[in-house]
């Protein structure tokens, strides 16, 4: 659609900003080529994880051992030249281990002692907890003011957290000795649950080839963290209709089983459903995929196409689904196809 038509057709409000959308899709583009250098295939995981930095959220990236996702955030780290810490979740993990403690420390001038605080590893722009599940809920619990509020507690003080600040946390899906479930508080506060699969048989050819040998990949910074907080600025610019609004909406609401309009197969496979918060993050990513793909306002498909990375974390099964075998994405699929747009 030429830019004409979607201005005339874009909700109005504030001015859009065509020449920063142009230049998004730039830097977009420079992202790709740079962490292409390093991640072989994966390109919708990808994608999602860069749609989460640019609406300014945090991810849950889920997959078997071996498919990059560490090696995914540490190249996007160095790609967005952002200060990056890396958590080895354990089962003897603390909190203070995350977030840093008071120390006392003595003046050696005046011989008196003050207590010091100590920054934990969760001071970065971009952090990594890796295969978060497998420390008790007590220290993943460390986590919680740190990505909602962006500031950490010690003590009587409250320390600001660098801006921007963005959480990425790894789990294995197949592993389940040693592992704690993530409370629903905690995962709720993830906007994207991103699924790695396996690579085609021509990646992974490509992947050994390349990670055999002698050659090591050499990255260039494309933003800085200035630019990303100015991305993640014009993303929430972005118009999104009333329409849109709303069927953001009703696709949440239809997720609850206590809803009067929910259809039968929810009521019968869904224990708890999604939380207002995947309503805004539906229309935040619905935005950042239109200023992304070139468009001056969110649609109906964008909504659409984030749906699953939103829900699929925030909608619980009941026992029935487990007999059954119907999965969280079966019930969104099917969600999706009775929910239509411009629907009731």
């Amino acid at each position: 659609m030429a830019f004409a038509t979607q201005l005339a057709e874009a909700p109005k409000g504030d001015p859009i900003n065509v020449e920063a959308i142009e230049r998004l899709a730039r830097q977009r583009d420079a992202l790709l080529e740079q962490l292409g250098r390093v991640i072989i295939g994966q390109r919708e995981v990808i994608d999602n994880v860069l749609l989460t930095i640019f609406c300014g959220g945090h991810g849950l990236v889920v997959g078997v051992p071996g498919l990059a996702k560490t090696l995914l955030v540490r190249t996007l780290g160095r790609a967005l030249d952002l200060s990056f810490s890396r958590v080895q979740f354990t089962p003897d993990l603390m909190p203070s281990d995350i977030t840093g403690t008071e120390i006392i420390e003595e003046d050696p001038a005046t011989g008196k002692r003050r207590l010091e605080f100590l920054p934990g590893p969760i001071f970065a722009n971009l952090v990594l907890a890796d295969e978060i599940n497998r420390t008790p809920p007590k220290t993943q619990a460390a986590m919680l003011q740190t990505m909602q509020e962006y500031e950490v507690s010690i003590g009587s003080k409250t320390h600001a957290l660098p801006r921007p600040f963005h959480v990425f946390a790894t789990q294995n899906p197949i592993e389940m000795e040693g592992t704690y479930v993530l409370p629903e508080a905690q995962a709720d506060r993830f906007m994207f649950s991103i699924y790695c699969g396996y690579p085609t048989h021509a990646e992974e050819e490509r992947l050994v080839r390349n990670t055999t040998g002698t050659d090591v990949p050499q990255l260039e910074p494309v933003l800085t963290g200035s630019e990303l907080i100015e991305i993640q600025k014009l993303v929430r610019s972005m118009p999104a209709s009333d329409e849109v609004l709303k069927y953001a909406v009703r696709l949440v609401s239809h997720t609850r089983p206590e809803d009067s309009e929910a259809p039968s197969f929810i009521k019968e496979y869904v224990r708890w459903g999604a939380s207002p918060r995947a309503s805004q993050y539906l229309i935040l990513g619905a935005k950042a995929r239109a200023a992304v793909s070139g468009k001056l306002c969110a649609d109906y498909e964008g909504v659409r196409s984030v749906a699953t990375q939103v829900l699929r974390h925030r909608v619980l099964t009941n026992f029935n689904a487990r007999a059954q075998k119907v999965t969280v994405n079966d019930l969104i699929d099917r969600l999706l196809k009775e929910v239509v747009p411009g629907g009731r």
